[in-house]
């Protein structure tokens, strides 16, 4: 009888199911369920409706049920720097917002008037991005502060949907890191920073790792999906599951975790607290055992995303990689961290309005376009190895991408050529892995991550780009 493990992967457009188990020493991964996810536009607001996710995550649940297929654990991992406040009755505070709202403009002046930047980055190792949870908060410090005086939990929302399942409140570690409130020596809160940004100290649960169990399924929630299991802790900020899962990470060599972000660098045992590392923007984001993932965020496929949206959908991912191809001839690039693709109201057009702005052709089919995101990406990938290489004293010789881009042919081959590395492709399922290989090796499946990893790598095919 097979052992199934349950990992629920919700990222930022969709999220699955996928029942993992061992057969003659390889993982084989099924996907059960899967359901839409999206940041909603209410009264001007981008926000996250946190009750039809839960509800997606029961649906998921009752089809295990149905296909006799029953979990012996679960996990949930989502994206990063969301979270919840709840009351003294645990009911959430206020709206769940989503890291692409507004809301927080300006907010890194507020936080920098209480501690500056390069202070902030020296003692968290985290990279200034506006909807870090740091400014999140100040936010609603600023704008509402009655919400944070009636606060009585901080949970991510991984972490709150486990609590919805079992009851138990915890916090895990590698997506705390995140929030820019945690220090990376201790691996626990800045209780001093939080207070001294104004942020009450109490609300913030102490940090637990993966592995963990947070506590098996209450009884109304067993009654719903029809059978019991134990929910545990995997690295649930998705980048660090997805990181787990990359078989060449131990051998120190660069990754690209890639799907609606590109996170590309390398795993480390200190994180690198560095003026460099600052003025590159790079972050250390904790990992699994304490490692810490030193790299960059990157805008990725949501771009793509977006545009093949703006298309009616009427293009596959595979065909506008196709168009690319076809138009990889076209001369102009965008900088893809530029703050003005993070939630346009028209993709196309933002992209159009940058390659006009700054003198360049102006793309007009959807070739031009996806060839303008594909070539620009892989020019950022190229730059950001080079910057790596500087800040490390280190030189690579391979990526390995992981994750739905893993999938994107021409931005593998775009991405070997602009980096001069072999670059390597797949899993492709990379999050929901790594949730799954962090509950295995918690359950003594596995021994060790690197046993892990290689059982990854017996598993799972994995495709080689050579730099033209």
């Amino acid at each position: 009888m097979a052992v199934y493990y349950l990992a629920v992967d919700i990222g930022a457009s969709s999220g699955r199911h996928m029942l993992g188990h061992l057969e003659n020493g390889k993982l084989i991964l099924e996907e059960i369920y899967r359901f839409e996810n999206g940041m909603q536009r209410r009264d001007g607001k981008l926000l996250w409706d946190t009750g039809r996710l839960f509800a997606g995550i029961k649906n998921g649940m009752k089809k295990c049920k149905e296909a006799g297929k029953i979990p012996v654990s679960m996990s949930v991992d989502t994206w990063a720097v969301d979270y919840v406040l709840l009351d003294e009755d645990d009911a959430v505070l206020g709206d769940t917002f989503g890291y692409r709202d507004s809301r927080t403009a300006g907010m890194d002046s507020e936080v920098y008037r209480l501690i500056p930047e390069r202070e902030l980055y020296a003692r968290t190792g985290i990279q200034k991005q506006g909807f870090n949870t740091i400014y999140q908060l100040m936010a609603v410090k600023q704008r509402s502060p009655g919400i944070l005086e009636k606060a009585r939990t901080f949970l991510m929302l991984p972490d709150y949907f486990q609590f919805l399942l079992t009851g138990n409140k915890m916090s895990e570690y590698t997506n705390a890191t995140s929030t820019q409130l945690v220090i990376p020596e201790s691996k626990q809160w800045d209780k001093e920073l939080i207070g001294l940004l104004g942020y009450p100290q109490e609300i913030f649960l102490p940090l637990s790792t993966p592995g963990t169990e947070v506590g098996s399924l209450k009884e109304e929630i067993r009654a719903e999906v029809g059978f019991s299991c134990r929910v545990v802790l995997c690295a649930s900020h998705d980048t660090a599951s997805a990181v787990m899962a990359a078989p060449l990470a131990k051998e120190g060599g660069v990754y690209v975790s890639s799907g609606t972000w590109s996170l590309m660098g390398i795993e480390t045992e200190k994180a690198i607290c560095t003026e460099e590392g600052r003025e590159g923007n790079f972050t250390n984001e904790g990992g699994y055992e304490y490692r810490f993932r030193c790299l960059k965020n990157i805008m990725g496929l949501w771009m793509i995303q977006s545009v093949r949206h703006e298309c009616g959908d009427r293009y596959s991912f595979a065909q506008l990689c196709e168009m690319a191809e076809e138009n990889r001839a076209f001369p102009s690039r965008v900088d893809v961290n530029d703050d003005v693709f993070l939630a346009p109201e028209n993709m196309t057009e933002a992209i159009r309005g940058y390659c006009g702005r700054s003198g360049q052709k102006v793309p007009r089919t959807a070739g031009e376009i996806a060839a303008v995101i594909y070539l620009s990406l892989a020019e950022c990938y190229g730059r950001t190895v080079r910057e790596l290489e500087l800040i490390t004293g280190k030189c690579y010789d391979s990526i390995h991408i992981i994750g739905g881009g893993a999938n994107a042919a021409c931005l593998n081959r775009l991405t070997a050529k602009e980096s001069g590395k072999t670059v390597y492709a797949g899993p492709n399922e990379a999050s929901a892995v790594g949730n799954l290989l962090a509950q295995m090796i918690g359950d003594k499946v596995f021994g060790s991550l690197d046993e892990a990893r290689n059982c990854v790598a017996r598993s799972f095919a994995v495709e080689a780009y050579e730099p033209e």
